[in-house]
């Protein structure tokens, strides 16, 4: 199993960067989120992307935003003879983008460029030949997963964006390598005190109880370093899971 970040910049964009997008390959090549600024990078290794399955944590923008240039591609552009990869989205998901549809365009344009699917929180499901298991995740009141991948060999944790959490540990027990979040400066308050993302102390938190191998940090500003010689996600990272 090969990781690859395309995009890891937080709600803003670091600069030069993409939002949240991450290509797994293995048995296939799945997308994790596809935020603004991925379709653009993953253009930059071919063509018109070949993926066989995009998977959607959540409704937030920069998780979701480049399936809107997505489909005028795959209608109009370069991947017109693309064949449509699967979209996977959360519970009700396709009555969201089917509203959003009406807004940018028409209702069903998302159905022409994808094979529009929806998954349910704790069932495991088939996605570009592995097995993912969607975990409802802490993020302020928005329905938000995390996302369990294995490939009968490998297995990789996703976090999405989450506040800390019983399920967030449990997404991430004993994997081979956890991709979580860390958006919060140390001891940062959110807004209402609502909880919806971490400071690289939860998140080391959270793997430690986990059990998992690997930690790699991602979703973090530029401008807060990350110290004690942990890994931090960049945009083009490779890694071997």
């Amino acid at each position: 199993m090969k990781l690859t970040v395309v995009g890891s910049s937080p709600a803003w964009p670091n600069p030069g960067g993409a939002q949240s997008g991450y290509l797994v390959d293995s048995l296939g090549t799945l997308l994790l989120d596809c935020g603004a600024g991925v379709l653009a990078r993953l253009r930059e290794r071919e063509p018109w992307p070949r993926v066989d399955a995009i998977v959607i944590t959540h409704f937030h923008l920069d998780h979701w935003a480049d399936l809107v240039p997505w489909v005028w591609g795959a209608s109009f552009g370069p991947g017109r003879d693309a064949p449509p990869p699967d979209l996977w989205l959360p519970p009700d998901g396709t009555v969201q983008i089917d509203h959003l549809g009406m807004h940018f365009g028409r209702e069903d344009m998302f159905h022409d460029a994808f094979s529009v699917r929806e998954y349910s929180e704790g069932r495991p499901f088939a996605a570009a030949g592995m097995t993912v298991t969607p975990h409802r995740v802490l993020h302020y009141d928005l329905q938000t997963y995390g996302l369990r991948i294995d490939d009968g060999e490998r297995v990789l944790a996703y976090s999405g964006d989450t506040g800390p959490s019983d399920a967030l540990v449990e997404l991430a027990r004993d994997v081979d390598l956890f991709l979580c979040e860390a958006t919060l400066a140390s001891g940062a308050a959110e807004a209402n005190g609502a909880r919806g993302h971490l400071s690289v102390e939860e998140a080391v938190a959270a793997f430690t109880a986990s059990g998992a191998r690997r930690l790699v940090l991602t979703h973090r500003p530029a401008e807060l370093a990350v110290e004690n010689g942990l890994e931090l996600a960049h945009d083009g990272l490779e890694l071997e899971v």
